[in-house]
């Protein structure tokens, strides 16, 4: 699974674009000419990280940076600024690099903020789970699960898009053969709600099919 990364940076014909280098060491990258952009794009591309170049903006990067704490907390952020911009402490970034430098540099930078095991990781569409943290993020909602809750949403993200009988699910979640009452797993459906979905009330991912059981739409 790449990563993904939301890139902020201006087109100016006297600094180099980044993009094509990260992209060429294994990262999915969306670039955005500015915060505002950057704001609109955010929940549906669903970054990783975020590396603001403020040098090519002309700016501290110190708003995008709050606007983006805003909407997302614990997204990774990474500044790029030119030696007399303002420090990362200020610009509310988790790291700060200073022009110059290579590209390398910026994805040794990078890494020690993405998730360390990838393998621990199931990413489809908005939804991220950490099996080993057991956290999931979705549309900017970060949570900790219980290890059932990881149990049912991993099933669910596994057989994405089907229906899965609630005897069924709870069997496999529960580990038992006894399905006479799975109001337990209609319990641990709603706190599953509340983790991933913006209004748990009207769901648009976890959906209940009624007579039958549960499906993930992403």
């Amino acid at each position: 699974m790449k990563a993904t990364i939301l890139l902020i940076e201006g087109k100016r014909s006297d600094h180099t674009s980044f993009a094509m280098g990260l992209q060429k060491k294994g990262y999915q990258v969306q670039a955005v000419p500015n915060g505002s952009k950057a704001l609109e794009c955010l929940e549906a591309f669903d970054p990783d990280l975020v590396v603001i170049d403020a040098s090519s903006l002309r700016t501290s990067g110190r708003r995008i940076c709050q606007s983006i704490r805003k909407l997302i907390t614990g997204l990774p952020i990474v500044l790029i600024a030119d030696r007399s911009q303002e420090t990362s402490e200020k610009a509310g970034a988790d790291s700060v690099l200073y022009l110059p430098f290579t590209v390398q540099k910026l994805a040794n930078r990078i890494k020690p903020l993405l998730p360390v095991d990838e393998m621990n990781l199931i990413h489809i569409g908005p939804i991220r789970l950490d099996l080993e943290q057991r956290r999931v993020r979705c549309m900017g909602k970060q949570s900790k699960l219980t290890p059932r809750l990881v149990g049912l949403l991993k099933i669910l993200m596994e057989h994405r898009g089907e229906v899965i009988e609630r005897g069924k699910l709870f069997s496999q979640v529960w580990e038992t053969q006894y399905t006479g009452d799975t109001r337990t797993l209609d319990v641990h459906v709603s706190w599953l709600r509340e983790a991933i979905e913006v209004d748990p009330r009207r769901p648009r991912f976890l959906k209940t099919v009624r007579g039958v059981g549960y499906r993930l739409d992403v």
